[in-house]
């Protein structure tokens, strides 16, 4: 294969320079697109697997939770700590580890919130109370909310500016990829260890690849942006080298710029910062939806299991063995199961539509979709026999679909997108956070309110959350398609004019 040219090898460009310059032929002609180097692909794939592991375990809880009710003897008020710890986790991981990362480095956090999953995910198949479970769900969170920032960043800061949108949800796709093999896992399992130590099995299944993965982490180079923003040319330039490397090589020679103001940028601001005049709408933008739609899909994604079966009419309404305990079980994993298939296809839509369509347009398409999935739900309440059953699946199916292709894709996209990259972990880690808390809310209400208000009330309330979601995304919209990722901070400084900001 002939060498590849290097026009200007010695003129100073930034790290996403390089990155998103197509290699030119000798003869002078462009290569049309952006081919992917060993270690670009390696981190993806390690930033994907990350996000598998966070849907496997969170949606598979969904399934283990009335075999950990039944062992531990707990009253449904505990069952929300059940499910809201791993949730609650991930608020506290995505602020406090998650915003690490502008200290420390993308790679050093990206390593050690996989340490803390897998250990944790180790322990909790051997817990013997529910204290002990609670404790090791919440240290599964906080390594999945280092994750939310810390993923999102090591991908989108080492790949070309106009393929980010696609691969960053590819990679967040296996989300979606995981819950799916969280449900069919979960009922695998009950198929196999028909008895309440299933659910062990269950989390078990993961710990081998958790630990894989873990170790191929430490294989990657560090963000040469993140590098070069706090001043570390020499490194920036080796790291940049090591992520370019391809053959034929290309480029040939990095000569970076010397980084105006990297010793402001070392704290990269309080979060306080975050609220000032310059990041306010920014702020706004990526956490308030996110908020909004975290309320609706965490509470079907992990009670979706328990409202099927009681919808569907065929589950034992009293419990008398272990039995009909595992029969209902394995029920709610079918049907949780064909529901979150949805996720995938929603996802596989959005990550060809987001650097076409946009952002924005599929965020508030999307919430106004899962307001209407969720509406057709809430009418199965007046349904009988088979309509019933078709009413709450095409509401749940439409709702998953239209919730991936739209908001549960383009919330986590666009929080690692509108901040700079000095203030970007602690951006996407706040705004995960807050998410977190409208989902650690909906995780511990959502069994609680299910009985004293009813399903369709429930179902109500997250049609205007969703509604809510679209309204908010349109008054407070940055359009982030495309913009080199060295600009979206000087796009977002300047005063909003017109509908949105761009570079």
């Amino acid at each position: 294969m002939p060498e590849v040219a290097n026009p200007v090898p010695c003129k100073p460009r930034s790290v996403q320079e390089y990155i998103d310059e197509k290699p030119v032929w000798p003869d002078g002609t462009v290569v049309q697109s952006f081919p992917m180097t060993m270690m670009q692909r390696r981190i993806w794939m390690l930033a994907a697997a990350g996000k598998f592991f966070e849907g496997f375990v969170v949606f598979m809880t969904g399934v283990a939770l009335p075999l950990i009710a039944r062992e531990f003897s707990i009253a449904p008020t505990q069952k929300g700590f059940v499910t809201a710890a791993t949730l609650g986790g991930i608020l506290i991981g995505a602020v406090g580890l998650g915003s690490l990362s502008d200290y420390f480095g993308r790679k050093s956090m990206f390593i050690v919130e996989m340490v803390i999953f897998t250990a944790f995910l180790g322990a909790a198949v051997f817990c013997t109370s529910f204290v002990s479970l609670i404790f090791c769900l919440f240290g599964l969170g906080v390594a999945l909310g280092c994750d939310y920032p810390t993923a999102h960043m090591i991908i989108s800061e080492n790949i070309p500016s106009t393929s980010r949108g696609k691969l960053v949800l590819a990679a967040f796709a296996f989300q979606a990829i995981g819950a799916l093999g969280g449900a069919a896992v979960g009922y695998i399992v009950l198929l196999a260890v028909p008895n309440l130590n299933a659910w062990r099995w269950m989390f078990a299944t993961a710990v081998v690849p958790a630990l894989l993965v873990t170790i191929w982490r430490f294989s990657i180079t560090e963000s040469a942006n993140w590098l070069h923003t706090r001043g570390h040319k020499d490194r920036a330039t080796e790291a940049a080298s090591k992520l370019l490397f391809r053959k034929p090589q290309y480029p040939q020679q990095i000569v970076l710029l010397e980084q105006a103001g990297a010793s402001e940028s070392h704290g990269g601001g309080s979060f306080l910062s975050l609220f000032g005049k310059r990041y306010r709408r920014a702020t706004i933008l990526a956490s308030v939806p996110w908020f909004l739609q975290d309320l609706s899909t965490y509470g079907i994604g992990i009670f979706a299991p328990t409202i099927l079966a009681a919808t569907i009419g065929h589950k034992a309404e009293h419990v008398r063995s272990m039995s009909d305990l595992i029969s209902n079980a394995t029920l709610a994993a079918k049907g949780d199961a064909m529901i979150t298939s949805l996720l995938v296809v929603g996802i596989v839509f959005a990550v060809f539509l987001a650097d076409k369509l946009g952002r924005i347009w599929l965020q508030v398409f999307g919430f106004i979709g899962c307001a209407v999935g969720l509406f057709v739900a809430s009418l199965s309440v007046d349904f009988t026999g088979q309509l019933k059953i078709i009413a709450i699946f095409a509401g749940f199916m439409l709702f998953e679909f239209m919730t991936n292709i739209g908001p549960n894709a383009q919330t986590y996209l666009l929080a690692g997108e509108v901040f700079p990259t000095a203030v970007r972990g602690k951006g996407a880690g706040f705004a995960a956070a807050f998410a977190k808390i409208g989902a650690v809310a909906t995780a511990f209400l959502f069994p609680i309110l299910l009985v004293t208000i009813g399903t369709r009330l429930l179902l109500y309330g997250l049609v205007i959350s969703s509604v809510l979601g679209a309204v908010v995304t349109w008054m407070y919209r940055i359009e982030t398609t495309g913009i080199d990722l060295d600009h979206v901070g000087e796009a977002e400084s300047e005063p909003a004019k017109g509908s949105k900001a761009v570079a």
